[in-house]
């Protein structure tokens, strides 16, 4: 039995090839074997079939089914004119060559070439016409993955790899074309030339062609012995795929480390243990559809000498012409082609599922939240549709995340109002980031309720609540783009040049944006070293002071600046934050002293609150906390036995 990578047991068979035994090709002793399984990415255990596959994603054919319709047209009227060109031919042989006469040559001849040239006309818009619609299915469900994966948790991208899921938008996307769109239409094409050729072969001579017929069932044999084992083998490789994106997109990403720790080498054996994996599985496919492929071709000559045969004998009885048994052989010729190409497009619709579990493991994931169903906020206050005053309520918020053991936020209760600083504090784990998610309704809480100016957060669509909330993540977030664009990128509309030059110029970010060659036509990308990490900090300030949100939440918003650094953003973020709700999460505590309130979390609960001097007084956590993150001239009043 050939077991494929999903745990499912295909029959194997003894006529199809095996690998046989492992080339010496020179790569290293840990790139892996044929064997080897591609345990980082995860392969459905739940296998789909190919009619499964077809109806979940044939909805987005919606609006190209009448070009479709189109293309089905065009395929049958190519078939109608092959058929008429050997009619046509049998002609021209019975009359113009058998009877050697010149003059009998001209009209079908001439018949012969207007039947082709309309063909070609007619099979040259179909192509096109089906390549078109192909890349436009292609773009919507590209699309459609794509704004689906946005839409899904932080803990989805934790749990999958991002060059994985990179493969899925391209390589797996086009397999499921493959299926839903070529397929059908190269599945048309093939049975509109099969039934054709089958009603030609059947009106010259229905005995012969039934005999003929006879030998169909070896091919849709052969076709179901073949497609176990490809399936098998397609999905070991879209999954091999993934994993050769992975660890590239891996090692580009973290190649600082690599070349620090001297890691070339490994990190290139690991690259060719995946793409070894890769090897093993293309060829096996190739070994698989080329053994089909010959014993086909066996198949079609053992039937072509079989009517030759017949047609020898039933021309010495009289009772056939050579033009007849011409155009019959050909109809029989160009009756098999189909037939196999049916068969083959089986083989590929099985290999492409391979594909579609893949694709069908990001869109069958669930976000984690949705907008409320229309109406659902009937009964909450009124609320105004454009800017939020800024009141944040988070009232005994209990969250575990999907798959936790623990809670990570245990009955967590707080009020913060427009123009107050609130930080909040604790030790590593301690759920502060969390918050900040909950916050921004990547999840929801399974206990409690957050509110923004009394309403509840899972109660308003997830635009509106992001809208008037600005954060600064603690990995200062840039786009491949000028610095232009990437101030501008956090705005719902395009701002005037003037506003992005008003806003830098708050962060204190326009001196040094002017000194670069481009200014602000500058392009920065991630890992950019054109700019300081502080000199990002304050672009990102710039973003928000420019979007303009009335709740404004920083996450460890001076991690891996050094002290000079902070010292040069701590002004523009004491500007932005004027005016607004300001939430920092954060364990340098740089910001505390002119803090309002500071929250103390442990362990996923609020131990204490109050001002600086409050908490430094009491003695507790705190102080402690304190006293392990000082700061030059931030230290405030000294412990008392400090």
């Amino acid at each position: 039995m050939l077991r494929g990578s999903a745990g499912r047991s295909v029959p194997d068979d003894d006529s199809i090839p095996d690998d046989g035994p492992p080339p010496d090709d020179g790569l290293p002793t840990g790139a892996g074997r044929a064997g080897d399984a591609v345990s980082d990415v995860p392969v459905r255990t739940d296998p789909i079939g190919v009619w499964m596959a077809f109806r979940r994603f044939w909805p987005l054919t919606r609006g190209d089914r009448g070009w479709l319709v189109l293309v089905f047209v065009c395929a049958v009227l190519s078939a109608v004119a092959e058929t008429v060109t050997v009619l046509l031919f049998a002609e021209l042989t019975d009359t113009a060559l058998g009877q050697g006469s010149v003059s009998a040559f001209w009209r079908p001849a001439g018949l012969w070439l207007a039947v082709a040239f309309a063909g070609a006309v007619t099979g040259y818009l179909g192509n096109s016409l089906a390549a078109w619609t192909a890349e436009r299915f292609v773009l919507r469900l590209r699309a459609r993955v794509f704004g689906h994966l946005q839409t899904l948790p932080p803990h989805f991208y934790q749990a999958n790899r991002r060059g994985d899921l990179v493969e899925r938008l391209t390589g797996d996307v086009e397999a499921i074309e493959a299926l839903v769109v070529s397929g059908i239409v190269g599945a048309a094409s093939a049975l509109f030339s099969t039934v054709f050729y089958a009603a030609a072969a059947l009106w010259l001579r229905w005995d012969l062609a039934l005999a003929t017929f006879l030998m169909v069932p070896l091919f849709w044999f052969t076709t179901r012995r073949f497609a176990g084992p490809l399936r098998a083998v397609s999905r070991r490789g879209r999954a091999a795929d993934g994993a050769i994106t992975a660890v590239v997109e891996e090692t580009l990403v973290n190649v600082v480390m690599t070349q620090a720790y001297n890691r070339q080498r490994a990190e290139e054996e690991r690259l060719l243990g995946r793409a070894l994996i890769r090897l093993r599985t293309s060829v096996r496919a190739v070994r698989l559809t080329e053994f089909y492929e010959q014993l086909v071709e066996v198949l079609e000559t053992l039937c072509v000498l079989t009517i030759i045969g017949l047609g020898a004998w039933e021309i010495s009885e009289g009772r056939m012409t050579l033009g007849q048994l011409l155009a019959f052989a050909a109809f029989v010729g160009y009756l098999y082609p189909p037939i196999r190409s049916l068969g083959q497009l089986g083989l590929t619709a099985t290999a492409a599922t391979a594909g579609a579990e893949r694709l069908l493991e990001i869109l069958d994931t669930s976000p984690t939240v949705t907008d409320p169903a229309p109406g659902a906020d009937c009964a909450l206050p009124a609320v105004l549709p454009g800017r939020a005053r800024g009141e944040v309520e988070v009232c005994g918020v209990r969250f575990r995340y999907p798959g936790g053991d623990q809670p990570v936020l245990r009955d967590l209760s707080f009020t913060a109002s427009p123009g107050e600083l609130v930080v909040i504090t604790g030790p590593s784990g301690a759920g502060k980031s969390t918050l900040a998610a909950l916050l921004l309704r990547f999840y929801d809480p399974d206990a409690g309720t957050i509110r923004l100016d009394g309403v509840p957060a899972d109660r308003m669509p997830l635009a509106r609540l992001r809208a008037n909330i600005t954060l600064l993540p603690q990995e200062t977030l840039v786009l491949h783009d000028t610095i232009a664009k990437n101030i501008a990128c956090g705005h719902d509309r395009t701002p005037h040049h003037d506003d992005i030059v008003a806003a830098a110029r708050a962060a204190d970010a326009d001196r040094f944006v002017r000194a670069l060659p481009d200014g602000y036509d500058t392009v920065i990308s991630p890992g950019t070293s054109r700019l300081s990490g502080g000199q990002l900090q304050r672009i990102a300030i710039a973003r928000a002071m420019l979007r303009d949100a009335p709740v404004l939440l920083l996450d460890e918003p001076t991690t891996g600046l050094d002290t000079l650094a902070v010292q040069r953003i701590i002004t523009p973020l004491k500007r932005l934050a004027h005016g607004r709700t300001t939430l920092v999460i954060t364990h340098d505590l740089t910001l505390a002293p002119d803090a309002d309130r500071i929250l103390v979390l442990d362990e996923g609960r609020l131990v204490e609150s109050g001002t600086h001097a409050q908490l430094l007084h009491r003695q507790g956590l705190y102080t402690t906390l304190f006293r392990h993150h000082p700061h030059p001239g931030k230290e405030g009043p000294r412990p008392t036995g400090a």
